[in-house]
């Protein structure tokens, strides 16, 4: 029986024609790879850095990149943030029309409902809406 390894033979090549460059088998009782949570979280600051592409990251790590969306998602509800992306937005008129009190912006949070004042100090607002966050 004749067999050969290794990216010489002519369908053994990547997505862009190049030679498939490292292959890893593992065998025995433990086949998969253990990852401790400071990999993981560095994982997810590089794919998710501004400027990265997710899939060049999970390519270097030799990770499908939904395993890092997936290391994202369950780091962020560990650390309460699990209401992470788009939040509903209403614009109304001027206060003058409903009657209510000025107010520059209007957050709700679950059932915890904040206004901020139009003359409210920017590290005011943002120290209260960062603790109401957690």
């Amino acid at each position: 029986m004749d067999v050969r390894i290794g990216a010489s033979c002519g369908g053994c090549t990547g997505a862009k024609g190049e030679a498939l460059g490292q292959v890893t088998v593992f065998a025995g009782a433990q086949r998969r790879r253990r990852w401790d949570d400071a990999d993981k979280i560095s994982l997810i600051a590089r794919a998710f850095a501004p400027g990265a592409v997710v899939s060049q990251v999970a390519r270097a790590a030799d990770v499908h990149p939904n395993q890092l969306y997936r290391w994202r998602k369950e780091f962020g509800a560990a650390r309460g943030g699990g209401a992470q992306g788009f939040a509903q937005v209403v614009v109304q008129g001027d206060a003058g029309e409903s009657g209510a009190k000025p107010c520059a912006i209007r957050v709700r949070l679950g059932r915890v409902e904040v206004e901020v004042a139009e003359h409210a100090p920017p590290a005011l607002a943002a120290a209260v809406l960062q603790v109401l966050s957690r």
